[in-house]
């Protein structure tokens, strides 16, 4: 299960939830793990609990939305172990439900900002210290950048777009080895969902439509990428994995 043995990986938004889930299953195939997330607090506890796994960790604050803090972060990591290998833009926002009609300025700004900037400025940092070797980069998207719901308007734009500037970049940076694709999840229990698995209507109406039977943890996206980041996947590039449990079939 060693697939990542001294590979260094970044993921952001790892302080919990899919982020953390994606962080640890590399660090159990051996990578270097940077855990990046908004609190320094935050990511000294994920670190030192991967520590005490027998991890190699190291944790980096980051807003990702704060282009100096994003350069920091690449910097910082390139400095400590020498390169990067591995890049999952996990980190993501939606400050705004409902009709698009009643979004702020300043909730469409901080949405494009934190779900496709960061990811686009993320990348092009990365890629001097990936592409002597290569690399694998991956997008945390969402099934709303597939087909939208109600009230994740912009939201569902920002995680299209994503998918779109995977394939932009998987198309430009194939021939220095650097592989990018995405993965959409469906609705897994994180924060950033937790209303609808809090309200017992909405979770039977999610539930109904999905194929599999139960409800989506972080570990079960953790899988997914841990094969897009391996050498399982060499011959992957510009792709979206869609992983639902069969709720947009």
């Amino acid at each position: 299960m060693m697939k990542l043995t001294d590979k260094v990986a970044i993921v952001t938004g790892a302080s919990k939830g899919i982020g953390k889930a994606i962080a640890h299953a590399f660090g159990l195939a051996g990578a270097k793990v940077v855990v990046s997330s908004r609190k320094q607090d935050a990511v000294d506890e994920v670190a030192q609990e991967f520590a005490d796994a027998g991890i190699e960790a190291r944790a980096i604050a980051c807003n990702v939305g704060d282009p100096e803090a994003r350069k920091a972060l690449i910097d910082q990591t390139a400095e400590a172990f020498g390169s990067i290998d591995i890049l999952v833009n996990n980190a993501g926002t939606n400050p705004y439900f409902g009709p698009v009609m009643g979004m702020e300025d300043w909730a469409y700004d901080k949405i494009m900002e934190i779900n496709l900037r960061a990811p686009y400025e993320l990348a092009r940092l990365a890629y001097p210290h990936m592409k002597a070797a290569g690399g694998s980069i991956i997008n945390i998207s969402s099934v709303e950048g597939q087909t939208p719901s109600p009230g994740l308007g912009i939201y569902s734009v920002s995680k299209s777009a994503l998918i779109m500037m995977t394939k932009v970049l998987a198309q430009e940076w194939g021939k220095k080895k650097i592989r990018v694709n995405t993965i959409a999840p469906g609705f897994v229990k994180t924060k950033l969902s937790q209303a609808i698995f809090d309200n017992p209507q909405m979770l039977e109406y999610v539930m109904a439509k999905q194929a599999l039977d139960h409800q989506a943890e972080p570990e079960d996206i953790a899988g997914v990428a841990l094969m897009l980041a391996s050498d399982d996947s060499q011959f992957v590039t510009g792709a979206t994995f869609t992983a639902d449990g069969g709720l947009t079939i």
